[in-house]
């Protein structure tokens, strides 16, 4: 049975920070309590209290993760997600005039969950290990972004006072690059610190080369030839060599996180379905699995999976004007994991390479041809995942393209 027809009351919540405001309806859209309460544990004790009037309540909310849908969920209500866009539809729907307060947002979510609710689907719990590794994987990402920020900052900072440092390295994501800055903080310092140091360095970090290690060697020995002026130099290195420190610590905090990541996604039993994903390494896979998660009853057809991935197109026609353009309301996080392994994909599957540039040869952007690439994966995963509905019992992949993916 429909979970919507079993409800009694409808309930709206519009979430903040501090405090939350929800209203209650009934089957005849009467509001039957409406109030505030802190975002505190005295706050959801009072909720949970105030809940036990009403066993079969839903509650719609402008979001489907975080503090607030877990203590809703752990209450015993049902929880409707609205999209952002949808939510404020349904409020000027309600208020045409424009007016906006938390008390008629959580009103108009109520009363659209009270009239449209029979076509929504509720949250339903997440399993431990995919909630921790969802969060584990957004959080990696997020890390990441800020390593990226960081790289920047540096790279900058080198280009005002010491550019041979930048001409020397192309990865500058690498530890290698944030240890020669540490080392050789400016021109003058690699300058005195003379060939044997600089050999000394390359073979430590496994840099020294025969195609590369004479131009090396020839830039270092240049460096003072072009740089920044005394003041810059001082000001700029110690911002430089900070960079570096900092960059060294995250890295370690991000090899910790990948520990953590790994250890989850072998605890799993889709690990292996995911695991075999041509390209999708052992970066990747666990994002793929952490935003898919493992209900298959969430998505009826791969065309939903698509939806929530982003690579389905939104068609749009008025008159004579037929479009499909970009669907951007979407789980971003999968649509990012989704956009990376189709990338990544075309190094270890000759079908997806060939894919790929059929569309590139028919105009396609590389960002769109990929998307076209995803939306086919997202098929195939559709059907292996289906069809697999428990693989704990499956042997580990021996294919040796997927042991390896995206590099970030």
């Amino acid at each position: 049975m429909n979970a919507y027809n079993e409800l009694s009351h409808f309930g709206g919540l519009d979430w903040a920070k501090d405090h939350h405001d929800v209203v209650i309806l009934d089957p005849q859209g009467q509001i039957v309590e409406e109030r505030t309460f802190p975002h505190s544990a005295a706050g959801w004790q009072q909720w949970r209290e105030r809940v036990k009037r009403y066993p079969r309540m839903g509650v719609a909310i402008e979001t489907s993760s975080g503090p607030v849908v877990e203590q809703l969920l752990d209450s015993g209500v049902k929880v409707y997600p609205m999209n952002p866009k949808s939510a404020q539809r349904y409020r000027d729907r309600h208020v045409p005039s424009g007016s906006k307060t938390d008390r008629v947002d959580a009103w108009s979510f109520a009363d659209a969950l009270r009239v449209d609710g029979h076509g929504w689907r509720p949250l339903s719990p997440l399993d431990p290990v995919i909630q921790e590794l969802r969060l584990l994987c957004r959080d990696e990402v997020g890390l990441i972004q800020q390593r990226t920020a960081l790289v920047n900052q540096l790279q900058e900072a080198l280009q005002a006072y010491y550019p041979t440092a930048l001409a020397c390295f192309e990865d500058w994501t690498a530890p290698y690059a944030w240890a020669f800055v540490q080392k050789f903080p400016t021109p003058e310092v690699l300058a005195k610190a003379g060939t044997g140091r600089w050999h000394n360095f390359l073979h430590q970090h496994k840099l020294y080369r025969p195609q590369t290690v004479k131009q090396r060697l020839e830039q270092f020995a240049q460096a003072q030839e072009f740089a920044g002026g005394a003041a810059v130099t001082r000001a700029k290195s110690r911002l430089a060599v900070s960079l570096a420190k900092t960059l060294v610590t995250l890295e370690k905090q991000l090899q910790e996180y990948r520990s953590a990541i790994a250890k989850l996604f072998a605890e799993h039993p889709d690990q292996h379905l995911f695991g075999s994903l041509p390209g999708a390494g052992e970066k990747l896979a666990p994002r793929l699995l952490s935003e898919v998660g493992q209900d298959r009853n969430l998505f009826a057809d791969p065309q939903s999976l698509q939806c929530v991935a982003g690579t389905a197109p939104v068609s749009f026609q008025s008159g004579q004007i037929k479009q499909a353009r970009i669907r951007w309301h979407c789980n971003r996080h999968l649509r990012a994991a989704v956009h990376l392994w189709a990338d990544c994909s075309r190094h270890f599957c000759a079908w997806a390479q060939t894919y790929y540039q059929a569309h590139r040869h028919k105009g396609s952007t590389h960002a769109a041809a990929l998307r076209r690439l995803g939306q086919r994966w997202l098929k195939i995963l559709w059907t292996m995942w289906q069809e697999n509905p428990t693989t704990a019992n499956a042997t580990p992949s021996t294919n040796k393209n997927t042991a390896r993916g995206c590099s970030n």
